[in-house]
Order: C-alpha cells, then sequence, then structure tokens
C-alpha cells in the first residue's frame, strides 16, 4: 500500500524543526566549548612574551665538583659521551701515568708467563736496588710489582726485557730505545696528538723538563684502551698491595700507591703519577654500576689533591650513569 503524499504545510512543519534543533545543538556545542576553554584558563597560564617555556631537568652532578687538578676528563666508555672536562686538552707532565703506555708495548711482545732474568743494573731514580740481579721473574709478576708501587727500577727493567723482541717485532723500531719507540708508536696509533715519550718511566728528566707529556684527554683514550685490549696486564692495580715471588721464591710486596682505592668502587685498573714537575695525577677505569665502565683523569692536582679530586669525580660519575645523562 502506498502512503498519503504529505502536503507542502506538513513539510515545512517538519523543516522548521530540524533547523531549530540544529540550532539548538549548535549553541550547546558553543557552550561546552567555551565553557571548557574558561576552566582550562584555571590550571593555563600563558607565557609572557619572550619567556622560555620551562623545561625538566635534574641537577648536574659535577656542579659540585671543584678541582685541585689544572686537568680533568671523565668518560663514559659505553656510550662514548663525555660526561667531565677540564682544561682536557692541555699538555702536561705524566710522571708516571707513563707506565701504563710502557705496561702495554711490553704486554704484546712477552707473554706473561715468560721468564727473565734480571741483570746488573742502577736504578733511575737513585732509590735502592729492590730487584736483584740474577734473580728471575716471570713477566706479569714484575709488571704487577711495577704498576702497583709505581716502580722505576721495575720500568727500566722491563723495558730492557721487551726492547729485542721489538726491536724483531717492528722494522722501524728505534735500535738505541726499541720500547721507548713503540709507546710512541702506540700513541701515534691512537691519534694521542698531544702525548709523547722522553723516557720509559716518566721521571722528570730535569728541573725543567719533564719525562712523558700528555693531555687529560689523551690519557683518557689510553687507559680505555688498556681497558678493553689488556685489562688483565692492569689486574693488580685494584689490589691495595700484592705479593709476587721470583722462580726461586724471593718475595716481595708492593702496596698501592693509589690512597684513593677504597674510594672507587667496582674498580677495574688505575694508575698513579707524581713527580716535582707534574704535581699529583691519578687515571682510572670503573664500574659505575650495571657493567658501565667509565674512565677519569686528573692531571696537575698535588700529591693528595689527586685522589681527593678523583673522591668527587668517581660519585658525580656515578650519579650521571644513575641518572641517565
Amino acid at each position: 500500500m502506498e502512503q498519503n503524499p504529505q502536503t507542502p504545510t506538513t513539510i515545512e512543519s517538519r523543516m522548521l524543526r530540524a533547523t531549530s534543533t540544529a540550532l539548538m545543538l549548535l549553541v550547546l556545542a558553543a557552550v561546552g566549548f567555551f565553557g571548557a576553554y574558561a576552566l582550562a584558563g584555571a590550571w593555563y597560564t600563558p607565557l609572557e612574551k619572550g619567556e622560555p617555556a620551562a623545561a625538566a631537568s635534574t641537577p648536574d652532578p659535577f656542579s659540585s665538583v671543584s678541582l685541585i687538578a689544572k686537568s680533568a676528563y671523565v668518560l663514559d666508555l659505553d656510550t662514548g659521551k663525555v660526561l667531565y672536562k677540564q682544561n682536557e686538552n692541555a699538555q702536561l707532565p705524566l710522571a708516571s701515568l707513563t707506565k701504563v703506555a710502557l705496561m702495554l708495548s711490553v704486554a704484546q711482545v712477552l707473554p706473561p708467563g715468560d721468564v727473565i732474568t734480571i741483570p746488573a743494573h742502577k736504578t733511575p731514580d737513585g732509590a735502592p736496588i729492590q730487584i736483584a740481579a740474577g734473580t728471575k721473574w716471570r713477566v706479569q709478576d714484575l709488571i704487577d710489582v711495577t704498576l702497583v708501587e709505581s716502580s722505576n727500577e721495575g720500568a727500566e727493567l722491563l723495558a730492557q726485557a721487551a726492547d729485542p723482541a721489538i726491536l724483531a717485532r717492528y722494522s722501524d723500531a728505534s735500535a738505541s730505545d726499541p720500547t721507548l719507540w713503540r709507546m710512541n708508536d702506540l700513541a701515534h696509533a691512537l691519534g694521542l696528538t698531544n702525548t709523547y715519550f722522553l723516557n720509559v718511566s716518566g721521571l722528570d728528566l730535569s728541573t725543567t723538563q719533564s719525562g712523558a707529556y700528555g693531555s687529560a684527554r689523551d690519557v683518557a683514550t689510553l687507559m680505555a684502551y688498556a681497558a678493553t685490549t689488556s685489562l688483565s696486564t692492569f689486574s693488580a692495580t685494584t689490589h691495595t698491595s700484592v705479593t709476587r715471588s721470583t722462580i726461586d721464591g724471593k718475595s716481595i710486596t708492593a702496596v698501592n700507591t693509589d690512597a684513593a682505592l677504597d674510594a672507587i668502587p667496582g674498580i677495574l685498573m688505575g694508575k698513579t703519577g707524581y713527580t716535582d714537575l707534574a704535581g699529583g695525577n691519578l687515571a682510572v677505569v670503573f664500574d659505575a654500576g650495571d657493567g658501565h665502565p667509565v674512565v677519569a683523569v686528573v692531571l696537575g692536582s698535588t700529591e693528595d689533591g689527586r685522589f681527593s679530586d678523583m673522591e668527587q669525580l668517581v660519585p658525580a660519575a656515578q650519579a650521571a650513569i644513575a641518572g641517565g645523562k
């Protein structure tokens, strides 16, 4: 059955009702919009002209650090991010930090279990002879003693022992000082543009000339290389003292020169340095938490100040890592 056709009056009436309903909906929508906007204004205050937006930030863990050292550098080895720097490219005397490059050069040509016989010798610094001529030492044992107590005597003996092997391996090596040549060759290969070595121990050559020079940034790079390629060579430096024996049973107890050792949790390796020209130097690699290695270096501090300097940098680095910086 077909529907009855609608009259014009009926159609007009329905159109008016529809139009009225649409207008009412628009009014309600407008009221809702401006009501919400007004409520938003209760908690949102627009910035004044030129006022910067506030950014969420966390305090800088290094903001309170105040060092005696002339130069410092802290590097996150996991990300390659520099956590702290102070005159990081200044070229300064290295003192016994030189022995890091020495031990890398020695360990590359002398296996740790090889035995060397100590020749007749004098100590380079005039100290009493500790490593007796004629005694036989495993290479790693002599490295341990030399690093832990920063022995200049041990440094010279290890360099002499490595000289023939370095000459045999490197055709460009200097015939007069092969191990010293290799130390400088290694610095060049690592891109340490501010670093060079004039002797194998880091002892001052005179009142005006150091035995080695470098920057905090270069030392950090060298320490990072040592930690990633030869950490076992430097493992003894994490102990307050070590006792090592010759093949015939004569022992030496070496006491660590790093007085900040107990204040560096998770330490992986470290090296001290001190001479009149250098002042106090210290470089360490430590785990800042959850397998996160960090290297920290201070140069040109004082004999005791290098330790208090490092005791500031280590917790700051730990806080930075924990905070995701």
